[in-house]
C-alpha cells in the first residue's frame, strides 16, 4: 500500500465514511489540531527518554492512554453528523484525567503567580501541547451542536492536565519555574 493517494491534491480530504470536504473545513481543522496536539505530547514524552526519575513510568503510562483518547476524540470529530462513531470517549476517561490532575497538583507548590512556559525541554513541550489542546477545543466549539459534549470536556480537561504535567515534570526534574514578575 502506498502512503500517498493523490486524492487530496485538489484541496479536499475524506472524513470517516468517505465524505469529501475541503481541507480547510472546520471539522478538518478540529481533528487536525487534535492530531497536532497528539504529536506534541509525543514530543514532550520523547524529551524524557534519557531522564531517570521515579515518576517517569507513570507519566508515560498516563499519556499513552491520553494519546489514545485524543486519537478517539479526533476520530469523533472526523465522523460526519448522523454517522455512527467508531471510537468514543466516556465520562470515566475524563474522571481519570481529573484524578491525575488532582494527584500531581497536590505535590506541587501552590500557584501564587502566573508562570511563564518553559523549564526542562519536556516541561516546555507539555506547555506547547497545552496551547494546541486549547486551540483544538476552540475549533471543536466552533462546530457547535455537531460535537459530542464529552469531546469538549475531554479537550478542556486535557489542557489542564498538560499544564499540571509541565509543572510536575519540571518539579520532579528539579527545574525551577519561571515566575511572571509584575511591573
Amino acid at each position: 500500500m502506498k502512503i500517498y493517494t493523490k486524492t487530496g491534491d485538489k484541496g479536499t480530504t475524506s472524513l470517516i465514511y468517505g465524505q469529501r470536504v475541503a481541507k480547510d473545513d472546520a471539522r478538518v481543522e478540529a481533528y487536525g489540531t487534535c492530531d497536532e496536539t497528539n504529536s506534541l505530547i509525543g514530543l514532550a514524552i520523547s524529551h524524557l527518554n534519557n531522564e531517570i526519575f521515579p515518576e517517569k513510568e507513570v507519566i508515560e503510562k498516563v499519556f499513552h492512554k491520553v494519546q489514545t483518547n485524543l486519537f478517539h476524540a479526533g476520530a469523533e470529530l472526523a465522523t460526519p453528523t448522523g454517522k455512527e462513531v467508531k471510537w468514543s470517549l466516556s465520562e470515566s476517561d475524563i474522571e481519570e484525567m481529573e484524578k491525575q490532575i488532582d494527584e500531581w497538583d497536590s505535590e506541587l507548590p501552590a500557584l501564587t503567580n502566573f508562570i511563564l512556559p518553559g523549564g526542562h525541554p519536556a516541561g516546555a513541550a507539555f506547555h506547547v501541547a497545552r496551547t494546541t489542546a486549547r486551540r483544538a477545543e476552540r475549533c471543536a466549539v466552533h462546530l457547535g451542536d455537531e460535537v459530542n459534549p464529552l469531546v469538549l470536556s475531554f479537550l478542556n480537561r486535557l489542557s489542564d492536565l498538560l499544564f499540571v504535567t509541565a509543572r510536575y515534570v519540571n518539579d520532579k526534574l528539579g527545574v525551577k519555574e519561571n515566575i511572571l514578575h509584575q511591573r
